[in-house]
Formats: structure tokens, sequence, C-alpha cells
């Protein structure tokens, strides 16, 4: 029963169907795009929104199904840009830089991770490969919607195409003392390089040969995949934290005018002015409790409102299991803690985090033609004592903490983690560097 529960969740709930209008009526609406609305309406049809605004502004259909969302507060769906719940996994130990795993071939759409997301209110995610390689593979974005397979849930583009970036990474995570991986920065940096040259004359040899079949290099997927970043179809999500690491990812990026946002950026505080010059947005986790990674020790939770102060385009991330889904609103306390703007938080929650992932004409507010992704709340976003209590994805309930299923998932218990272990990506392998280097100190 638990291994379809995420298939049936569409339906399960008791949703209206999605050809008469559902109006939810004297809510508190948070649209993130423009300022909050009291006493307000929320029009949802065919599963886009078709009207919001105050209760005198908005006419509500005579045929329409009405909701009274009295003393509740309404908020786009949460997006968030880093994300590894569904079993992700990516590149495998046989070289540091592998551009043509993707990670959607190893998701599970059963995993119960999605559903603790649900009861999070997030309705949209970056899924990616963890952070144990310069370049690990190729990530998703998905959204929250019932499904069966991957493919049911990924975002797709103009082709067709299941949408995504490459993740990246720098710092310890990515160096080894053993094949062919680097042993350090510097070696880093230029194992990326070389890939970045190799994939920018492979585009130049494709050009070069137009219509002429016999003249195209062989068919490579490496490097049909850094072309799409050089080309700026595919935008490069990247794992950082020391600030000459971020620094590295910068100067890499103008070099070969790829696109990228920095994740994690700890000590992004020590170089903003860098970030601002470079124009590029950051994809921020704040932690109450750090621990375990040197790189983070200087991380301050003061880094999401120093960028915000700056005008560094600022989002929000998971890294879940690093912070469990289900929570993922305090976060945006923290940072409105340590001096971020309500409305910037907010926004680092769902707006930018849309931008950044190329969704925001879609998803990331509440906006008339937007699809009807949303939480309901029963207070306010950024107290602690604050539940969400109904997720909507495209105008149809999935997540109902009054049905026992999904309350199971929101507050734990036996069952809820049944097809779950913690995310670390780079336990092994930094458990099995710390090992090695042990020996050679011995020798």
């Amino acid at each position: 029963m638990l291994a379809n529960a995420f298939i049936t969740l569409g339906c399960l709930a008791a949703a209206p169907a999605q050809d008469k209008t559902i109006a939810w009526v004297g809510a508190r609406l948070l649209p993130v795009s423009g300022p909050a609305i009291d006493d307000g309406v929320l029009l949802v049809q065919g599963g886009k929104i078709r009207g919001i605004g105050k209760a005198a502004d908005v006419r509500v259909p005579a045929d329409a199904t009405v909701i009274d969302a009295r003393g509740r507060v309404v908020m786009p769906g949460i997006v968030c840009t880093h994300s590894h719940i569904g079993g992700t996994a990516g590149a495998d130990g046989s070289a540091p830089i592998q551009p043509d795993v993707r990670v959607f071939d190893s998701i599970n759409v059963r995993d119960s991770g999605f559903k603790r997301a649900l009861a999070g209110g997030l309705t949209t995610l970056n899924l990616m490969p963890g952070s144990g390689h310069l370049l690990s593979g190729q990530t998703v974005y998905v959204k929250l919607r019932a499904a069966n397979t991957i493919e049911e849930l990924w975002y797709r583009d103009e082709r067709g195409q299941a949408m995504g970036g490459v993740k990246m990474a720098n710092g310890t995570n990515s160096i080894r003392t053993k094949g062919p991986w680097p042993g350090t920065r510097g070696k880093s940096a230029a194992l990326v390089r070389a890939a970045y040259v190799s994939a920018r004359e492979y585009g130049r040899k494709k050009l070069a040969a137009k219509d002429d079949s016999s003249k195209l290099p062989p068919y490579d997927l490496r490097l049909e995949t850094l072309l799409d970043v050089l080309e700026k179809r595919k935008v490069v999500h990247h794992h950082t934290h020391r600030h000459d690491d971020i620094v590295t990812v910068l100067r890499i990026a103008k070099e070969f005018d790829f696109r990228v946002v920095l994740h994690h950026v700890s000590e992004g505080w020590k170089v903003l002015d860098e970030i601002r010059a470079a124009g590029v947005p950051c994809s921020v986790i704040l932690l109450d409790s750090p621990g375990g990674k040197l790189e983070a020790v200087d991380m301050q939770m003061g880094t999401a409102a120093a960028m915000e102060q700056k005008g560094i385009p600022v989002a929000f991330h998971t890294d879940d299991y690093i912070t469990d889904s289900r929570y993922f609103l305090r976060m945006a306390a923290f940072g409105v803690r340590a001096g971020m703007s309500r409305d910037g938080a907010l926004r680092a929650l769902t707006l930018t985090g849309a931008e950044i992932l190329d969704l925001a004409d879609r998803v990331g507010s509440l906006e008339v033609g937007k699809d009807a992704d949303f939480a309901i709340l029963d207070g306010d976003p950024f107290s602690i004592y604050t539940k969400v209590v109904e997720t909507w994805v495209e105008g149809k309930l999935v997540f109902d903490r009054t049905r026992p299923e999904d309350l199971l998932y929101a507050v734990g218990g036996p069952g809820a983690t049944h097809d779950q272990s913690p995310y670390f990506c780079c336990f092994g392998a930094s458990r099995q560097d710390a090992q090695d280097q042990a020996e050679q100190r011995a020798r």
C-alpha cells in the first residue's frame, strides 16, 4: 500500500473537477510578486490561476466551488533549487568528470522523500547528483504532481526534453589521493578547464562540418552535455564553499562564458563584490548547526541578508537531507532573523528559485496564468508554530494534513521513512580518503 501512495495521491485527494472554477475566499494571500492581500480571493481553473485579488475586486463565478479560507495563509508552492530526494545517484568512482550521467535515470518516484517534500509545501525541485565529483552529472527539474514514472514529473523544454542543469563542485569534496582524481585545488581547476577546452573544440568541429556528415566528429555524450553548457542551454549548478573556491568558479565561468549558479557559498559574505560584479545568482543554505565540514566553519547566518542588500539574486535550498524538506520554511525565518527582509526571504523560497531554474513564467508566484501550485498554512510562514495544512499542484490537492496517511509523512513515525536513508554524498569517499592519508603517514 505504501509503495503506491505517491502514484495514487492525486486520485485519493477530494479535489473538485478541473473544468470547474475553485475559489478560495477570505485568506491572506502572499503573491510574492506583489504585496500581501488580506481577505483575498484566489481563483483556479484548469490547473491555472485565473484570478487573484481583494474580495471586493475579484468576481467569483456563480458556479464556482467556494472554499472558506479565513484564518489561512496562501503562498506559492515552494521551489527548492538543490535537493537529493528520490534516491538520486550520479557519477561513479571511475572519473572525476562525468557529464554524460543523467540523475533522472536513478530516481524512484515512489520514494517517501517526495511525500515529505509535499508536507513542507514544496512543489518544484531541482534534483541533483552529489558533490563528490568535479562534475557528477545532469540535474532534473521536477514538479511534484502524482506520477508513475519520472517522465511524468519533469519539466519539459520547448524541444520536449527534460529540463535540468549540470552539477559541478570544487573544494575538498572532489579532492582524492588515488586514481584519476585531483589531489589539489589547482589540479581540480585544470581538469575542469581541459574538459571545457575539449568541448569548445568539439563544437567548432560540428559547426565547421555544417551539413556534411562525413566531417562531423564522432558523437560524444560527454562533450554534447558540456556543449549544452557552453551554448547556454544548460546552467551549471556549482557546489562551492570557501571564498577562494567561489572566485575560482567565477573565473572559469567567465573564461568559458557559461551560466552558473553558486550553491552553498558558506563564505560568500567574504566576496560579495566579486559575486555581484559577475552577475550570478546564489542558492544558499542556512543551518543553525552546520558542523561536519571545515569549509563551512565561517558560514554566517547573515549571508543571505548581505546578498539581498548587495542586489545579488539569492534563493534558499534544502540539500535534503541536510535540511529536511518538511522544515524548509524555518530557513527563511533564519534569514529574516539575521537581517533579511520578509519579502526577500519569501522570494528566496519561491520566485528567485523559479528564476534560477528558468521556470518563472510558470511557477514561483501567485499570478494569473501561472500554474496553480500553492501551499496553505495555518499561520505566519516565519513562525515556528506554523504548519503546512495543504499543498496543491496544478489545482489538485496533493497533501492534506487532515488525512492520516499524509499526516504520517508530515510528523514522522513508524513507516514514514520506510525506504529512506539519509543522503551523504561524500561520506564514504571522505572516510576512504582519510584512511589513505593515514596509511601514507604510516609509511
